[in-house]
């Protein structure tokens, strides 16, 4: 890349950053630390394309400056596992929701074939689920309880098998990234089809409501993290594809680095997701307004935490007034 072309991509970032240095614009001091490594990163980069220029000594001065402010006022967090989840992950997986997008566009499209498939196809459900999983369940519709399957092993059995079964997912749909992130949106197509069959296969046998307010009362957040599992695969991918700024290797660092950021946010949501399946789901008999009451909550903590809180975050930190920037 010339380097008018560099300056010009990154000269607004610089003069936010030139900003917060000096006071105009207040950060905490672990958004601080990682605007700094970014500026490094730059720095890095201006020293080995354009070594002794106007742009290294700029980009040298600054990431003096910042260095300086970082170590006289960033403390070492008392506990660096709520300072990752309340700020340093939020933070960054702002700056990946082009990923988790296209992870549930991908998704959601597969969910529909798998409809499609289903209701086309007679056989369809049987290939897909197996014959020992539709024969059960339409055994337990006989019996008058569908929903059955959510019954048969200790809750705590079940809980602990469900939750390493879907870290065991993600942790696929994260490492299959490496693969250009074909792999990732592979696991997605997997689980779309899958889900959108399964809800078809009771919908075909009057039970669509029945089946959806006891699979989502777990489904919501097991799903939703499924697909976050499969943004971290597309943003190992796209370290690969596209570097931008940096050399090659630095951005598949950079790429595996976030990626197992956002692997690491899901692993509490897996948790709670095998908790209420292993011993909320299996009371079928609860009223449909706690068992909405569960889905919609467990949405909005996704949505919340996951869309809402980074891009507040990020407008918070990041956005001074324009009267503050001088160009």
């Amino acid at each position: 890349m010339r380097e008018a072309a560099f300056v010009k991509q990154n000269k607004d970032k610089w003069l936010i950053f030139e900003n917060v240095l000096s006071n105009k614009t207040h950060v905490a001091p672990d958004e601080l630390s990682s605007l700094y490594i970014e500026i490094t990163d730059h720095l890095s980069y201006a020293k080995t394309f354009y070594p002794n220029s106007n742009t290294e000594a700029y980009l040298n001065q600054l990431a003096s400056q910042a260095h300086q402010s970082i170590y006289k006022t960033q403390k070492e967090p008392k506990n660096r596992i709520v300072s990752f989840f309340k700020l340093e992950f939020p933070y960054m997986f702002y700056h990946h929701h082009r990923e988790l997008l296209i992870a549930f566009l991908v998704f959601a499209l597969f969910v529909i074939v798998g409809v499609f498939s289903a209701a086309n196809e007679g056989d369809f459900v049987r290939s897909f689920l197996g014959d020992g999983y539709v024969n059960m369940t339409l055994d337990n519709i006989k019996k008058g309880d569908p929903m059955a399957v959510y019954k048969e092993q200790a809750a705590f059995n079940m809980f602990l098998g469900i939750t390493l079964n879907n870290i065991k997912v993600a942790l696929m749909a994260f490492a299959y990234g490496i693969l250009l992130g074909i792999g990732s949106l592979y696991i997605m197509l997997q689980n779309g089809i899958m889900l959108g069959s399964f809800q078809y296969f009771f919908f075909e046998k009057d039970l669509l409501w029945e089946s959806a307010r006891t699979i989502w009362i777990h489904g919501t957040i097991e799903i939703s993290v499924i697909i976050i599992a499969g943004c971290a695969g597309l943003v190992l991918g796209n370290g690969l594809l596209f570097t931008g700024t940096y050399t090659r290797m630095e951005a598949f660092k950079r790429g595996v680095k976030n990626g197992l950021k956002i692997l690491m946010s899901t692993i509490p949501f897996f948790i709670i997701a095998g908790f209420l399946e292993g011993f909320v789901t299996r009371h079928t008999e609860m009223p449909d307004w706690l068992a909405i009451f569960i889905i919609i909550s467990s949405l909005a903590l996704i949505l919340f935490y996951y869309v809402i809180y980074p891009i507040q975050l990020h407008k918070k930190t990041l956005n001074p007034p324009t009267d503050e920037i001088i160009y």
